[in-house]
């Protein structure tokens, strides 16, 4: 049975829509901006002081026939939603629970979603193919042409299967918090899948190539900074430093940046021995049980952080990411030195300094300028996330966002043989300036006593018995 329903707007002007049961109160929503020529992304319905849920029908809404709703502006700060995306078969049987789970922005596109999900951390790697299926068309016409396989997505009973309808955000369903299911399926279309990717990128215009544009403008800006900031420094270097002749330097197997450091300032720090004894430093220090027991300020501060883990945190609006990542790249700017130490596979290691302005290749030369053997080949890596130091001109610091002190593993290529690994790694001279590594003496802690509680003085009782307050005679207070 069909009824009505009164929006209305701030400027007091109202509009009259038709509804059925079974009407989406984001439909509502929708036909009374475009009546009133305004966008439906910033506003929200209200009725009777309390928001309503857009996701729901009218029937379920516990809304009346004529009831009169308005239309308030929607928060700029956007909430977070779950997103459960439940995977057909076969591909459910790859996924853990048959669900693709993961939280979005409440502003995030219908389509945006479905493309994190096929790449993103949802996927746990897997790259999992939701908007570009094609199927094979008529095999008997011999056309040979891939149909569209387009993704339906039930949501609540709602079915989106067009791109108008995927470009529609999770707030202008209704979802601007909690969570949500959606249930994927797939329908082949009349359409190829030449053209439907045509139509994709004419729908949704916001493609990879714009977020790259961005990426190269800020690099360059970085790129800028950093070459105003260092024009100084070279000159002072070029007048104070005698530079000694490059082509004692050992040649690396590749080819050497341009932006390559001199020797004098490649040379390592100090280089450490390998050590004596099979046991470590650590196992020989005495047990004291003390070292085990949290102190008072360690345990005020866990129980602060599982404090801040109990509170609801809103998302980042996309100014405070942005000001979050002109910070980091200010603290990066900022450093202007970093110290690598490296562990050879033999247990000896070396410590350098680097400036702003190295990168891979010039520490890559640093440690070949130490081997015994450089020709062989091997990597560097930092244990245990295994992310190597490769031999090029990406930047230590600007690049890696390595600051402050560094520990580095050397690690043989597989084409080294056993045989080469078992000789000595540093070279003569290297290993005629090792010297032991001092262990310091770890003063002991002491043990904080808590404070004794005051004492309470006892209460003094009043020398007569008490009379409760129903016992009274006539006349008394």
């Amino acid at each position: 049975m069909a009824s009505n329903v009164w929006v209305l707007s701030s400027d007091l002007k109202r509009t009259q829509i038709k509804v059925q049961p079974s009407t989406y109160l984001s439909d509502v929503l929708d036909e009374a901006c475009s009546k009133l020529s305004i966008d439906s992304s910033r506003y929200q319905l209200r009725h009777n002081q309390k928001l309503v849920d857009l996701s729901l029908q009218f029937r379920h809404a516990g809304l009346s026939a004529g009831a009169k709703l308005d239309l308030v502006i929607k928060s700029k700060t956007p909430g977070a939603v779950s997103v459960a995306l439940q995977m057909p078969m076969p591909e459910a049987k790859e996924t853990p629970g048959g669900r693709l789970i993961a939280k979005f922005p409440s502003t995030t596109t219908i389509w945006k979603v479905l493309r994190q999900m096929e790449s993103g951390s949802a996927s746990q790697g897997r790259n999992i193919n939701i908007t570009a299926r094609g199927t094979a068309g008529n095999v008997s016409s011999g056309a040979g042409q891939l149909l569209y396989e387009t993704p339906v997505l039930n949501i609540m009973g709602r079915e989106l299967s067009t791109f108008e309808a995927f470009q529609k955000t999770l707030s202008q369903l209704g979802y601007n918090s909690g969570s949500v299911l959606m249930r994927l399926t797939f329908k082949v279309t009349d359409q190829t899948l030449a053209s439907a990717m045509e139509s994709i990128s004419t729908y949704f215009k916001e493609t990879e190539e714009e977020e790259a544009k961005i990426e190269a403008a800020e690099e360059e800006k970085i790129k800028e900074q950093k070459a105003q900031e260092h024009k100084p420094t070279t000159h002072h270097l070029s007048e104070d430093v005698p530079m000694t002749d490059a082509s004692k330097t050992p040649a690396p197997t590749k080819a050497s940046s341009p932006d390559a450091v001199p020797i004098s300032n490649v040379e390592p720090v100090s280089i450490f021995s390998a050590p004596t004894s099979s046991t470590p430093a650590s196992a020989t220090a005495p047990y004291n049980e003390a070292d085990n027991t949290p102190t008072i300020a360690q345990l005020q501060k866990h129980q602060a952080y599982l404090a801040s883990l109990s509170q609801n945190k809103r998302l980042l609006s996309d100014q405070e990411l942005e000001a979050k990542a002109q910070e980091k790249a200010a603290k990066l700017a900022a450093v202007k030195s970093l110290s690598i130490k490296v562990r050879f596979p033999d247990n000896t290691s070396a410590q350098w300094n680097l400036g702003p302005d190295a990168s891979g290749a010039t520490l890559h030369a640093a440690v070949r300028s130490q081997m015994a053997n450089p020709t062989l080949k091997f990597r560097l890596a930092m244990l245990p996330g295994r992310v190597s130091i490769t031999d090029d001109d990406k930047l230590l610091i600007s690049g890696y966002k390595l600051t402050g002190g560094v520990l580095l593993t050397l690690l043989w290529d597989e084409s080294v043989s056993k045989e080469m690994r078992a000789k000595p790694f540093l070279c003569n001279a290297a290993a005629q300036k090792a010297t032991d590594i001092v262990v310091p003496k770890v003063p002991e802690r002491e043990v904080e006593e808590e404070a004794p509680a005051p004492v309470k003085p006892p209460k003094k009782e009043s020398g007569g018995p008490k009379v409760p307050k129903w016992f009274k005679m006539p006349g008394s207070k």
